[in-house]
């Protein structure tokens, strides 16, 4: 028997790489004449660049760069196998995992580190990029991103503005005399598993300013901001970013590039799954196990575990998905795609317990639903 185990990440508790282990060990104490392969996967959020990475044979390089509030850490980019692409993942210097809870405000953090990436990468010759847009602290509009790259955010009296989502009200100009010329010879892909749009009930503010230690009343504010900062560009550029799909990833750094890159923005786990050559390995494959932290019907919207099972489907492999929690209200949504579906959280795992013995727990799970499978298979 040949099976592939391709989660995700299970946030807060595993990397895609460890969930993947874990499951392969449930499988293999089982049963260690099968055969099993690691394909971790990701979905343009945390973990995308490692997965992309790994699954390439690829290298990570680390940069000092600048967190969401300036301070000096150590971030990487990922170069994919074929040594030309070059992965970076928004998360790793503007991400939201970098902050203590009582440090998050979205009206200061910046995405500076993240352009900063981008520069490094550029002078070390690269011009091909994937940018996954997931898992970001800031609501700056991508701003830090595009001044790490040479643009100016001005106000009125021709000042530079305060990095942050918080000072884009003041925006009255964009200087874009000195952006990197490279950019303008590069290709992007943009990797997003939302199609948020920039402002508005479904904008970056509203839906993910809360995650980010947003208040009510910053809500409204960086909303503003953000339209403000659309009627900018709008002038600037042409491109209308209001209501545009996926402007509104990662704080709208997702509208950003859509205005400013030379490229295109697609489903994040069909970038990856195209990167690891993920159709390729399906020959002669028996199943495919698939899983994530939470699994709700937001996992039909271009999840990963639901890229995996549009995979299976086409090469006709049947999927399980085990996730750390299954929202009960969404079994008859997800049926149609997996042949089963199974939740590390029950009515004798309590969530807390599950997140801190998370991988054992995964593997225990893996390892029970593989038992009734292949029982049943016989």
């Amino acid at each position: 028997m040949k099976i592939i185990v391709a989660p995700d990440s299970f946030k807060g508790s595993l990397s895609a790489i460890e969930a993947a282990q874990a499951m392969a060990e449930g499988i293999q104490e089982l049963d260690s004449s099968v055969e099993v392969h690691l394909l971790p996967a990701a979905d343009g959020g945390e973990g995308t660049m490692v997965a992309m990475v790994e699954a390439t044979d690829g290298a990570l390089v680390a940069h000092e760069v600048e967190d969401p509030f300036g301070r000096k850490i150590s971030a990487c980019y990922g170069i994919l196998g074929d040594g030309k692409t070059c992965v970076i993942e928004i998360a790793e210097a503007s991400g939201l995992t970098l902050l203590k809870d009582h440090e998050q405000n979205p009206l200061t953090a910046s995405s500076f580190g993240t352009g900063e990436l981008i520069r490094c990468a550029l002078d070390a010759g690269f011009r091909t990029f994937i940018i996954g847009l997931g898992g970001s602290a800031t609501n700056d509009g991508g701003t830090g991103m595009l001044e790490a790259l040479g643009m100016l955010f001005l106000d009125q009296k021709g000042q530079q503005l305060a990095r942050g989502g918080g000072a884009l009200d003041r925006l009255a100009e964009i200087d874009v005399s000195k952006f990197d010329h490279r950019i303008s010879t590069s290709r992007f892909l943009i990797a997003c598993d939302v199609e948020n749009t920039l402002i508005g009930e479904q904008g970056a503010s509203a839906v993910f300013g809360p995650q980010k230690g947003a208040s009510s009343e910053m809500i409204l504010q960086l909303d503003d901001n953000l339209r403000n900062f659309a009627d900018v560009v709008e002038r600037l550029t042409g491109t209308v970013l209001h209501n545009k799909k996926g402007a509104g990833a990662a704080g709208g750094a997702g509208g950003a590039m859509q205005a400013f890159f030379e490229g295109s923005m697609r489903r994040g786990v069909d970038v990856v799954l195209e990167a690891a050559s993920f159709q390729t390995h399906l020959e002669n494959v028996d199943l495919i196990v698939t899983g994530e932290g939470k699994t709700d019907s937001q996992t039909l919207s271009g999840k990963t575990p639901f890229g995996i099972a549009e995979a299976g489907k086409r090469a006709d492999i049947p999927v399980i998905l085990i996730s750390g929690m299954v929202d009960p209200m969404s079994y008859s949504l997800l049926n149609p795609y997996f042949v089963e579906i199974h939740s590390i959280v029950n009515e004798t795992v309590a969530i807390d317990y599950a997140m801190a013995n998370a991988y054992n727990q995964l593997k225990i799970k893996t390892k029970t639903v593989m038992k009734n499978y292949m029982e049943k298979q016989k």
